[in-house]
């Protein structure tokens, strides 16, 4: 290593080295309104890593863009809640699989690119639909949600976009897509359990997110899966803990980094 090289990386140790150690900050929230931050952080946060991964195999450059940038909106939505709980790099990196609470859907496995869009749709019509109502709720949440729900007008509308064109496409797409909304509709109705702390009433969405997920998927020739009274269902548990198989395998990923080593910092 040269001298330059020798010297450039001792100031940057001085940069973003250790630094002097401060008291932990108490969180902003605790008991009840906590466990529903951390839950609305964990569904951002598990959702922008499923999305992250599309990075670089998106099907057209510009959905790798797009894909990339809603996982960061994502992502700057959990730092926020889960920082309002505690460590936000602890919560996300160092717990254990039954400890996260975010719901099912949001850690299903990207599978091909009909899939995800039926997942970002069913999500983030609810996501729009529960921060509008933190917006107005004047609680601790409301100034992110009013910040968050205008990005996630812009999630919704892309997913309603692609839903559209991949509906009323071609006979694959339409196939492939159709097959993605009735696969996963059984982990909608999760989406709709009560939350304790939060100043907003998820089963309260449930008509309007119903309402809205239908003429979208009615204007793409495609149908609401039948069978169940067109109400969402859910088999899932994840706002107890208890979470599919392919969320162990992303939680190995997501963390594996900051678990190999700890205490490291850029």
């Amino acid at each position: 290593m040269s001298s330059i090289e020798t010297a450039e990386t001792a100031e940057t140790a001085k940069t973003v080295g250790p630094t002097t150690a401060t008291a932990p900050r108490a969180p902003a929230l605790t008991g009840a309104s906590a466990a529903a931050a951390r839950a609305l952080g964990d569904d951002a946060l598990v959702l922008a890593q499923r999305l992250g991964e599309w990075a670089g195999k998106a099907p057209v450059l510009e959905e790798d863009v797009a894909l990339t940038n809603i996982a960061l909106d994502l992502l700057g939505q959990a730092r926020t809640l889960l920082s309002l709980t505690g460590d936000e790099d602890e919560l996300a990196f160092l717990r254990a699989e039954h400890e996260f609470r975010n719901v099912q859907l949001v850690e299903r496995p990207n599978g091909d690119f009909a899939e995800t869009i039926a997942r970002q749709l069913y999500f983030s019509v609810y996501q729009e639909l529960l921060y509008a109502e933190l917006a107005g709720s004047g609680g601790e949440l409301a100034p992110l949600a009013a910040k968050a729900v205008k990005e996630v007008a812009y999630h919704r509308d892309h997913a309603e976009q692609w839903t559209l064109r991949l509906g009323d496409g071609t006979e694959e797409s339409h196939r492939r897509m159709q097959r993605s909304l009735d696969g996963l509709w059984r982990y909608t109705g999760e989406l709709f359990d009560p939350l304790e702390g939060l100043p907003a009433s998820p089963p309260a969405l449930r008509d309007r997110w119903l309402e809205r997920v239908t003429a979208t998927v009615e204007r793409a020739t495609l149908a609401i899966p039948e069978g169940r009274d067109r109400t969402p269902w859910s088999a899932g548990a994840g706002r107890q803990g208890v979470h599919t198989e392919p969320f162990g395998r992303l939680l190995a990923e997501m963390q594996y980094l900051h678990r190999a080593h700890p205490g490291a910092s850029w």
